[in-house]
């Protein structure tokens, strides 16, 4: 597990991989990540928008950005968390994704990025 505070607001993420398929004619390597997103600041906040980048070993870079998190955008009260579950394909058994979250403060109303940590995506049988 990873996790980083930015401005009272905690990411932690844990990951797993799913397996692997073939699309196109090409082996792909699923993985799953859980994050939670944990509210330790003094003010309700809302998730706006989301910014990745998923890297892999085989220098192939991809940015995903959109509106919330899996069709949501959680209002978070203090002391509250929202946990959700995603995944992404990567062609091959190794990479890595980071990112921010970007959201506002209800009570100055303004919009801040939240940093999502760096973590690994590796398949076990790659791992020597």
């Amino acid at each position: 597990m990873v996790q980083q505070v930015t401005r009272g607001i905690k990411i932690s993420v844990i990951t797993n991989f799913e397996g692997t398929f073939y699309k196109n004619y090409k082996i792909h390597y699923a993985f799953g990540y859980k994050v939670t997103i944990e509210n330790q600041s003094k003010d309700s906040v809302q998730l706006n928008a989301r910014h990745w980048i998923i890297l892999d070993a085989l220098n192939n870079v991809e940015t995903v950005s959109g509106e919330g998190v899996i069709g949501k955008k959680p209002v978070l009260k203090p002391g509250e968390s929202h946990t959700y579950t995603s995944g992404c394909l990567l062609t091959a058994p190794f990479g890595a994704m980071r990112g921010h979250y970007s959201m506002v403060n209800f009570t100055t109303t303004k919009k801040f990025d939240v940093a999502i940590p760096s973590f690994k995506l590796s398949a076990p049988f790659a791992i020597n």
